[in-house]
């Protein structure tokens, strides 16, 4: 068994593993990294174009951010679109796209919601637009027409507000190698079999051959959790994964329209948008579904899930807990049905109309094979769901980071948070300057 010495393995090859790479190669002294990916390409799993909602989150639209959460995400967002516009023209246009974006508040008590949001985001989000009914007309038709109820929106328009993660974290990849004196190697095709400690290091199994590293950082979505389990690390996590399904129309939106999220639900509320993969179509979702996977389209995985789900007293405590919340509850059940052959189009539509009224059956096709899973968290010692991205660190070399949304969006953030504690473990030099540039916010 051959084995070579790294100063850091980053396990995982969608946009997270290849925003730790690219920025370990660009931003630190460290001279040997290495990213292993179990699968031939990076990108093949959440960070895929088609399971994901291709949306950069900058809190301004989501109402379920809170103005603190919604500033910390910009900034984040911030650093994607800078280094995206960076990129040469020819690779810029195929990972970030410019469309308008709006959040439509339908009926008195959402549009009252939708003023109270704006006043208090506008002196932070220079973008913001508060329109109503006859302005959102002349930007999204189709919201506007046959609706019958009061409407009001905050909108930003003319930003870049959509990327395909896919083609994002293959040219960080590329990016990464291009760097001069140090090694930056690629594993793809390497399923990683264990993890184990040997004395300060780690040592990495894949197949016949091992990579031993000083520090290890998992980025592999519900199978970070998988790995600490392994390792008898986050013994206290359990996991819910959480499917999302779209249905494509013909073009009925010019951009990006989201609706009003109800904060008793854990999950998004539904959304309209472009599909940077599927020009001349709307793709509306998601609806949400628990799912015994890993990985969707992965049956294989569903023997990982059970071993990360870890089922005792403290678990079913929070999932029926969950189920006890009527909203939650009938929120699962239409979702179960939404799966049900014949009626699950005439149900979809009745909450796409929402967002355009003039919808017909016809003009909905299920989106077959376009969706991902986002592994929710559960906190069995505190009894709770982890809403977002969450990540276990012992503080001992080893960081394990489960990334649902925003993680793609905030793929750098992450990437500078780990490289904080890579130079702590490590004691490295780390150039920050680029991540705390001002210039860059809002100047595209």
């Amino acid at each position: 068994m051959s084995e070579q010495v790294y100063d850091v393995v980053v396990v995982g090859g969608g946009v997270a593993g290849a925003a730790l790479l690219y920025s370990l190669a660009k931003f630190t002294d460290l001279k040997r990294v290495a990213l292993i990916e179990k699968y031939p390409r990076v990108a093949t799993v959440n960070s895929k174009p088609t399971n994901n909602s291709q949306t950069i989150h900058c809190g301004d639209i989501e109402t379920n951010y809170s103005l603190e959460k919604a500033l910390k995400v910009r900034r984040s967002a911030d650093m994607l679109v800078r280094y995206s516009t960076e990129l040469p023209s020819e690779i810029r246009d195929r990972v970030i796209y410019r469309f308008d974006k709006m959040v439509i508040g339908v009926g008195s008590e959402e549009c009252n919601l939708i003023r109270q949001r704006y006043e208090t985001f506008k002196p932070h989000f220079a973008g913001m637009q508060l329109l109503e009914k006859s302005q959102i007309a002349e930007i999204e038709p189709k919201v506007v027409q046959d609706q019958p109820e009061e409407l009001v929106a905050i909108a930003v328009l003319n930003e870049y507000t959509a990327v395909n993660y896919g083609t994002l974290a293959q040219s960080m990849v590329e990016q990464a190698k291009e760097v001069s004196d140090k090694t930056v190697d690629l594993r793809l095709g390497s399923p990683v079999q264990s993890i184990e400690q040997v004395g300060e290091n780690y040592r990495i199994t894949i197949g016949n051959d091992s990579l031993t590293a000083r520090f290890v950082v998992v980025s592999a979505g519900g199978h970070s959790l998988l790995f600490a389990h392994r390792m008898g690390i986050g013994l206290e996590y359990s996991c819910l994964p959480v499917a999302g399904n779209f249905y494509y129309t013909p073009q009925v939106l010019n951009g990006k329209v989201y609706t009003v999220q109800n904060d008793k639900l854990p999950f998004a509320a539904i959304h309209g948008d472009p599909d940077v993969t599927q020009p001349g179509k709307t793709r509306f979702g998601p609806t949400a579904l628990p799912l015994p996977l890993l990985e969707r389209y992965n049956l294989q995985t569903f023997v990982d899930y059970l071993e990360v789900l870890r089922l005792d007293r403290s678990v079913s405590a929070v999932l029926w807990d969950l189920f006890r919340v009527r909203d939650i509850r009938n929120y699962i059940f239409k979702n179960f049905a939404f799966e049900v052959p014949m009626i699950n189009r005439r149900l979809f539509l009745k909450d796409a109309r929402k967002i355009v009224p003039s919808l017909q059956l016809d003009d909905l096709v299920f989106a077959q094979g376009v969706g991902g899973i986002r592994p929710q968290l559960i906190d069995k010692n505190q009894s709770k769901l982890i809403l977002g991205q969450a990540e276990i660190d012992p503080g001992n070399g080893i960081r394990f980071n489960v990334t649902p949304s925003p993680g793609a969006t905030t793929c750098l953030g992450n990437a500078e948070t780990d490289l904080l504690r890579i130079q702590q473990h490590l004691g490295c030099n780390v150039d920050r300057s680029w991540f705390n540039a001002e210039g860059f916010v809002r100047s595209y």
